[in-house]
């Protein structure tokens, strides 16, 4: 019998080495790297053994598209792409405290009403604090069957015996252990071999599984990167614990769109949905103050509006400052570059402090022209059209590019009452017509400076020219 082999793996990365060291050669992580003993592999003599050839079919045939459980909340099957697929491995990554446990109890809770087969295994809570937060989100008479284990040899053993089950929730795989692995729960190796486990079990029975993962402190999900790779769809539940909305965005999905959004309100009776997410972000917002503009975003494929807002502060001592929430640091830099190279906006002794209202984190480039806007209007102190939303990529010379989606985006404003649109102008040799709703005015620029014009008064505007 071969004796066990001793290594070290790197926890952040996976990476194994046969020595300890305290810096990760492979991602540069410091004090990641421990000692875990696994069992060692066969010699060449029990590897004898020739496997059956696989068998390939065409490209050609038909397939039906997959049988879906609807959860019964809109904005968690939207995610999705309709609903959990059978045999399908879904991971839910968040921050602690953020509500994923919540979510999932109330949409396990909302299958087990539907007459469906719900099994809850947590490794976190014992069953007690499990039903005393069903007793709060008002599901404790939800027919869901709960256990409370960590040892997948077990829990694969009452799986394998589990007929007609629909969804199987583990919280969380970073608890779940393999008796087979020396090594703590946690860890990257047992990490790996119970997610295998579990996803083998989901196929085998037909029944969605659903993981709780952790997140490291830059908001990646903990654990082998292989895992991302492993599941079927990857949802981040983003938020501030301090805010009220809370926001479910797909980062990979086999089943449906990515960069898919739903759009949560934490209260006391739980996660609500928010059906129209954009009224919501802006129900607070003042249109006579400076700095503030209104960005027509795209999130998946739903259209949302949300405000940017943009202050601006004298720093004469050389340093300024720049404070990002809820965009890319790297970005607002650039963006701020351009407006002083190419539409003559002096930055160098201000601070400037940049927010996204109502907690959303937008990544698509047609923000820049809505940021712009807020920094100009802020630098002038002339506020925007409160009427008005803005949409478009600032190129480095200054131009302004087009943006997909024009046309879901301006029916959005217009639904909301907004009568005006800046966007960027149409290419002359485009054949296409651009569909926006008749009461709403648009606005083309070709280039930033355009859009600096309007708020610098008439002296500076013809100075600068």
């Amino acid at each position: 019998m071969a004796k066990p082999v001793t290594r070290y793996v790197c926890q952040a990365c996976g990476a194994v080495t046969l020595k300890w060291a305290g810096r990760c050669e492979t991602c540069g992580e410091w004090n990641t790297i421990q000692e875990e003993t696994v069992a060692a592999k066969p010699g060449p003599a029990a590897r004898t053994a020739s496997g059956s050839p696989v068998a390939f079919v065409g490209l050609a045939g038909s397939a039906e598209p997959p049988q879906r459980a609807v959860t019964g909340i809109a904005e968690l099957d939207r995610v999705l792409g309709g609903g959990l697929v059978p045999a399908s491995a879904v991971l839910v990554g968040g921050d602690p405290g953020i509500g994923k446990s919540t979510l999932l109890l109330q949409a396990a809770a909302a299958l087990a009403r539907a007459g469906k087969r719900v099994l809850y295994v947590t490794g976190e809570e014992s069953i007690d604090q499990i039903r005393l937060r069903a007793r709060r989100l008002g599901v404790a008479d939800a027919p869901l069957e709960l256990a409370a284990a960590i040892n997948v040899r077990d829990i694969a053993a009452a799986l394998e015996k589990a007929a007609n089950t629909t969804l199987v929730v583990i919280d969380s795989i970073q608890t779940m252990w393999v008796d087979a692995i020396d090594s703590a729960p946690g860890t990257v190796s047992q990490v790996r071999a119970s997610s295998f486990e579990l996803i083998r079990l989901a196929k085998a029975g037909a029944f969605a599984l659903v993981l709780v993962g952790h997140v490291t402190k830059d908001g990646a999900m903990a654990g082998p990167r292989v895992l991302e790779h492993m599941v079927d769809a990857v949802l981040y539940f983003e938020g501030d614990r301090g805010h009220q909305f809370r926001i479910l965005r797909a980062v990979k999905n086999r089943y449906g769109a990515t960069d898919e959004i739903g759009v949560f309100e934490m209260t006391e009776l739980g996660l609500a949905e928010v059906a129209n997410p954009s009224a919501l972000f802006l129900a607070e917002r003042r249109g006579n103050i400076a700095g503030s503009a209104v960005f027509a975003g795209l999130e998946g494929t739903r259209p949302v509006l949300m405000e940017v807002q943009a202050l601006l502060a004298p720093n004469p001592a050389g340093s300024p400052r720049r404070s990002v929430v809820g965009w890319e640091s790297g970005r607002l830099s650039m963006l701020l570059a351009v407006l002083e190279s190419r539409a003559g906006l002096r930055l160098n002794q201000t601070d400037v402090y940049l927010n996204i209202a109502g907690g959303l984190k937008v990544n698509e480039p047609a923000a820049d022209l809505a940021v712009a806007a807020a920094i100009a209007s802020a630098a002038f102190e002339r506020p925007t059209n409160p009427g008005m939303v803005y949409f478009g990529e600032v190129g480095l010379s200054g131009e302004i590019r087009q943006v997909a989606q024009a046309e879901a985006r301006l029916k959005e404003a217009a639904k909301l009452g907004f009568d005006a649109a800046t966007l960027p102008r149409r290419l002359a040799h485009g054949n296409r017509r651009l569909l926006a709703p008749e009461n709403l005015r648009l606005e083309e620029i070709g280039h930033i400076a355009d859009l600096v014009a309007r708020f610098a008064p008439e002296s500076e505007a013809k100075s600068a020219m």
